[in-house]
């Protein structure tokens, strides 16, 4: 189905992927977090709007499993207080909508969810200067 081009350079991707996952400070890892779940649902809209049902499927499961599984567990609520229990309120209803964006084939929800992302990726990248500052070790 693919030529052995497309193979290699799948290949080279996932070196990429887990390279910037091994040096990557917790702060970035986040960041990734958020790209990658924004990079599911742009595909699922691309599914959706070609009707390839079963990718779509795949890939709003894919957005689910890292919102889910990496930002939302990643959470401490404990010591992020109110922030981080509001945060996973919406991590909840993002990955509500996102069910119901395959159930309905709704695209308006995929949108939805991926400018919720794209909002909080956008502050977390803001806050970027800063955590490192905090996290430095002087000299």
């Amino acid at each position: 189905m693919y030529s052995p081009g497309h193979a290699g350079a799948n290949a080279y991707a996932r070196v990429g992927v887990q390279t910037g996952v091994i040096g990557a400070s917790p702060h970035r890892l986040i960041v990734m977090l958020y790209q990658g779940a924004r990079q599911a649902i742009a595909q699922a809209r691309m599914h959706m709007q070609q009707g390839n049902i079963g990718a779509r499927g795949t890939a709003i499961g894919k957005a689910i499993s890292i919102i889910e599984s990496g930002l939302q567990h990643a959470l401490n609520k404990d010591a992020g207080g109110e922030i981080a229990q509001r945060l996973d309120a919406l991590y909840t209803y993002m990955t509500h909508r996102l069910l119901e964006a395959n159930v309905k084939q709704d695209e308006a929800m995929l949108v939805e969810v991926d400018d919720l992302l794209a909002t909080l990726e956008e502050a977390w990248i803001g806050i970027g200067p800063e955590v490192a500052q905090m996290t430095a070790v002087p000299a």
